[in-house]
């Protein structure tokens, strides 16, 4: 058990943290979080994020007897950059944490722009996945019927001059250990979202941000870059189970490519969380995902 500070102002946060070697010597970091006896499940974070999302589950993982192994990809929080891979890589860095966990089998939940390495390693490495839960998901840009505007610029920047976009994060992550959690939580709610977030989950969506660019802004540039191409795997050959959370309101990843993503699945089930936004979706599911 290891216990640090996340960034300016805040407070100590126990972990049950390991760290691994992947096939190549680079270095990927995982978190722990509910029951250490319990189911297992494996949560990707967003774009950008870190293991410590897994905190917002931790109480309803206990509850529910959930053991959750929440990974920093690569080129987050403590793990080592890849800048060069795609989607269809995500067993590469999953299957080292699987092993050190004594873990042959779990279920799979991806959360954001973690939706997506979610799908990945059930259409890569179906062996090791059950079944799936994403919220608030990523989709592949042909189900979009349009891309935000800051998602398109980012993915602009990252395409052409990443060293910019580099600088970009850098900058943010800078304000985001100075300036109250709204800043951060901002990206990711409607104005009524915030009034109703709750101050404690507002701090630990900050913590995140900035614990994502800690060492590295290499794994949000990646996946700028990385979101504006189509997807190199087949969503329709995933037989697996996945149920699909998505906020009525979000305009992260907007309910019609959502809807797009659904149809393209062989065994997907579609929530529509009424009046949620990006964020809430994820906190509002939570029971819902560890009950199963």
């Amino acid at each position: 058990m290891n216990s640090r500070r996340a960034g300016d102002g805040a407070v100590d946060e126990p972990e049950r943290m390991r760290t691994v070697v992947v096939g190549d010597g680079r270095q990927l970091s995982y978190a722990e979080y509910g029951d250490p006896d319990g189911e297992p499940v494996l949560l990707f974070h967003g774009t950008p994020g870190s293991r410590l999302l897994g905190q917002l589950f931790d109480e309803e993982a206990r509850r529910h007897g959930i053991r959750l192994l929440s990974p920093d990809r690569p080129g987050y929080g403590r793990s080592t950059p890849c800048p060069g891979r795609t989607l269809s890589d995500t067993g590469t860095f999953v299957a080292p944490v699987l092993d050190d966990a004594g873990i042959s089998r779990t279920r799979v939940v991806g959360f954001s722009g973690g939706g997506a390495y979610a799908l990945a390693l059930a259409a890569t490495h179906g062996e090791r996945v059950s079944e799936i839960d994403v919220v608030s998901s990523a989709t592949p840009p042909s189900l979009r019927p349009s891309t935000p505007a800051v998602q398109r610029l980012l993915g602009a920047i990252g395409q052409r001059t990443p060293r910019v976009l580099d600088g970009l994060f850098r900058g943010q992550a800078w304000l985001a250990r100075r300036a109250p959690p709204s800043v951060v939580v901002s990206q990711y709610t409607t104005a009524e979202g915030r009034r109703a977030l709750a101050d404690e989950a507002a701090e630990l969506v900050r913590r995140d941000f900035i614990e994502a660019f800690a060492a590295h802004r290499t794994g949000a540039v990646t996946e700028s870059r990385l979101f504006t191409q189509e997807w190199d795997l087949s969503i329709a050959e995933i037989d697996h189970r996945v149920r699909l959370w998505h906020g009525e309101r979000d305009t992260n990843v907007p309910i019609d490519a959502a809807r797009g993503l659904y149809d393209r699945l062989p065994n997907g089930r579609l929530t529509v969380l009424e009046e949620a936004d990006h964020l809430t979706a994820l906190l509002r599911s939570r029971t819902r995902v560890c009950a199963v």
